[in-house]
């Protein structure tokens, strides 16, 4: 009974917010809240959120302070260049703009935080796509699935519990799974040209001159499709003028010509050249002492934004300007991380999870044990995205491995195969970082897990099958 309602909960919540029926944070927290009265716990409604929420509450601090640490490096300019940069690579062609999301999402997950990514990404790539009128959830589609593949690194965390969960080295499983991965990298970067292609198919093309003319009293506004000759230019319009957009599912235009250029303008207030250095020096700072482990990720960004804000912001009202500007993003992050915490805090303290995952166990034929690497493959898709990381690796995985044991099969093939479905993983409602992903591009969750998801599943069954090809698993 528990393993239908676990199954059924989650096909609610995500039904719900894909229909845009409820909020993502009032599914989160009424669905798992009905589902726990069904089952005959509702008395216990409270431990189990109060326990899941202490799980995530260092996730949510961390999240805070990254947005506010982010934020301002955004505010005085840290990474107008690699804007600038990669609009000049991308020359305003959407196709390259795509290609040059998941190239950043990709390199920028080097640091193994996907919030980290996911905040540089959009803070490079949002004013190119809100310029050129594309798609957002392509770019939030891309952006998640090159980071589930990067997701795959040692200090990212799924390998790092599976070499814990099964005692074996991390190295052992990730250097052999490197051509693999590699493939999948590639899988992603020609799913951004496919998708790059459309949208220029949808758009056009516009020349460089034509996509940096900017000026802070005017909008930038992109004909259609429909131009004669196909070619489109960008035109100045007053800010007032009511904009359209032509973007695709997810896209939102609210009119207002100074949040789509915020991020480029030369001439904001808050600009501090000549702390650049210093700017870039404590970023890359901070990012190596994560790396490094140095300190817990909350402290590290705790401690970064309070001195980012000092130095930069050296007076009281500039300071309480800044953090009202980002508020907004923190708040609606930080809900949705303890909104999410009902869930998982329900869904674990139930035994739903773990019902779950012995069903889907024992539903694997004996026949299937010489092959349960690939059996173990397949499986890591759904089981990492309708639960967590350590539910899956510490839970589910030793089970997988013993039974692959049994028919003579090395538990570094197991591993190995676990990983894959990490690309899927990084969409997964239960993942707080995509909610800064969507969040900060202004994407509604259900519009991103419609694009995302059948992309993700098939780069990470290209992953399987490289393993399998190469074989790695």
């Amino acid at each position: 009974m528990l393993t239908i309602l676990g199954f059924a909960m989650i096909a609610t919540f995500l039904v719900l917010i894909m229909m845009k029926k409820m909020s993502p944070i009032a599914a989160l927290v009424l669905i798992p809240a009905l589902f726990c009265v069904a089952v005959g716990q509702g008395a216990k409604l409270g431990d189990y959120v109060i326990e899941g929420v202490g799980t995530l509450a260092p996730t949510a601090a961390m999240l805070m302070f990254a947005i506010v640490y982010f934020g301002v490096m955004i505010d005085v300019g840290l990474f107008d260049p690699i804007v600038r940069g990669i609009l000049r690579f991308c020359k305003a062609d959407p196709m390259r703009i795509v290609i040059g999301t998941a190239l950043l999402a990709a390199v920028v997950s080097l640091d193994g935080d996907g919030s980290t990514t996911f905040m540089i990404t959009v803070s490079a790539m949002y004013p190119l796509y809100k310029r050129l009128k594309m798609s957002l959830v392509v770019m939030t589609g891309v952006a998640a699935t090159a980071n589930g593949v990067m997701n795959t690194l040692p200090w990212g965390g799924p390998t790092a519990r599976a070499a814990t969960a099964l005692k074996v080295d991390a190295a052992d499983i990730f250097v052999p799974m490197i051509p693999a991965l590699a493939v999948g990298l590639l899988a992603v970067v020609l799913l951004a040209c496919v998708l790059g292609r459309r949208e220029r198919k949808r758009l056009g093309m516009l020349t460089l001159d034509e996509a940096l003319v900017t000026e802070p009293e005017t909008v930038l506004v992109g004909a259609g499709s429909g131009v004669a000759g196909g070619g489109d230019r960008l035109t100045k319009a007053p800010k007032s003028g009511s904009g359209t957009t032509t973007g695709g599912a997810g896209d939102t235009e609210d009119g207002d010509g100074d949040e789509e250029f915020k991020g480029l303008d030369p001439h904001r207030s808050t600009l501090r050249p000549k702390l650049y250095w210093f700017n870039a020096g404590l970023t890359v700072a901070l990012l190596a002492a994560m790396i490094l482990e140095l300190m817990p990720i909350p402290v590290l960004f705790l401690l970064g934004a309070a001195l980012a804000l000092t130095v930069n912001f050296p007076h009281m009202p500039d300071q309480r300007a800044r953090i009202a500007a980002h508020a907004d993003n923190v708040l609606n992050v930080s809900g949705m991380v303890f909104a999410a915490a009902v869930f998982t805090g329900v869904l674990t303290g139930t035994g739903m999870v773990e019902h779950m995952a012995d069903w889907l166990v024992g539903a694997i034929p004996d026949a299937m044990g010489p092959h349960m690497a690939i059996v173990t493959g397949v499986l890591s898709l759904p089981l990492t995205y309708f639960m967590s990381n350590d539910g899956f690796y510490f839970g589910v995985l030793p089970v997988l491995a013993e039974a692959g044991a049994a028919h003579g099969v090395s538990p570094l093939e197991v591993a190995r195969a676990s990983i894959v479905g990490q690309p899927l993983h990084m969409s997964s409602p239960l993942v707080p970082a995509v909610y800064v992903l969507v969040g900060m591009a202004k994407v509604e969750f259900g519009d991103h897990t419609r694009f995302t998801v059948k992309w993700a599943v098939l780069t990470s069954l290209v992953v399987l099958g490289a393993g399998i090809l190469f074989g790695i698993i």
